[in-house]
């Protein structure tokens, strides 16, 4: 085994640690690995760069990570049949000809298989399975959005990422959100709520995609309250209570059958 291969084995088995207690000192994870403590403060440096974790005084957290995130292939099989329903009747709101953004949430990304009926169609993502599956297609112009690569979301974020995305303007947004409370979306990464609000800033119409388990979800960075939306699709197993609150705050709520 190379140093690479055992730094990196090292690096997955401490990222599983953390995910698993939820906060780990610097110092036990020294001890674990049998390794010193600037060695583990490089680990937590690239594991958090890459948005697996946060660094916190002392040691780390798995905020935000896999415990309340989930990766991309936990979050590609969760609720897989109503983000398929969601994409559908988002997918009515496309027209040929429009710019689209799309965002990195696993629930827009089926929407990319029914763009090819809407075409021509320029897209704008930062998700990479989104940029992997329009790259190619006849009639889709594609504009990927650079920045930082975070693997836990398989998407590029950051800084770099929202100013790329504030030089476009497009007819539509298509985005999800991790958790909804008290009529406002959240997300456990700033990172995610820098590019998202560059994206709604960019667009004409915005278009909110959001299965019930988002009501009962927990998110510690806000993104925009529910009404900056223009749409917002939600599955037949919503709470009643918070889409007749949403309603009456005038925000536009189409319910989608099951």
């Amino acid at each position: 085994m190379t140093r690479t291969d055992g730094q990196d084995e090292r690096r997955g088995r401490l990222r599983e640690l953390v995910t698993t207690k939820g906060f780990v000192r610097t110092s036990d994870l020294a001890a674990e690995f049998g390794v010193s403590v600037m060695t583990v403060h490089r680990d937590l440096d690239a594991l958090q760069a890459q948005g697996w974790l946060r660094k916190v005084r002392g040691g780390a957290s798995c905020l935000p990570s896999t415990q309340f995130h989930g990766s991309v292939g936990e979050r590609m099989t969760t609720m897989a049949q109503t983000k398929q329903r969601l994409a559908r009747a988002a997918a009515e709101e496309l027209a040929p000809g429009q710019i689209v953004v799309i965002d990195d949430s696993t629930t827009c990304l089926g929407l990319t298989r029914h763009l090819p009926r809407h075409t021509p169609i320029t897209v704008i993502t930062n998700s990479l399975p989104a940029i992997t599956a329009l790259a190619g297609e006849p009639g889709v112009a594609l504009v990927a959005l650079g920045g930082t690569y975070f693997p836990a979301y398989d998407a590029f974020m950051g800084p770099h990422t929202a100013h790329s995305t504030a030089a476009f303007r497009a007819d539509a947004l298509f985005m999800s959100t991790t958790a909804v409370t008290a009529g406002r979306c959240y997300h456990m990464s700033p990172e995610t709520v820098q590019v998202k609000q560059a994206m709604m800033a960019a667009a004409a119409r915005r278009v909110l995609l959001v299965d019930h388990t988002k009501f009962v979800n927990q998110g510690l960075y806000a993104l925009a309250p529910l009404t900056d939306f223009d749409l917002i699709l939600v599955d037949d197993a919503a709470p009643a209570g918070e889409v007749r609150r949403l309603r009456e705050l005038g925000g536009n709520v189409r319910i989608v059958p099951g």
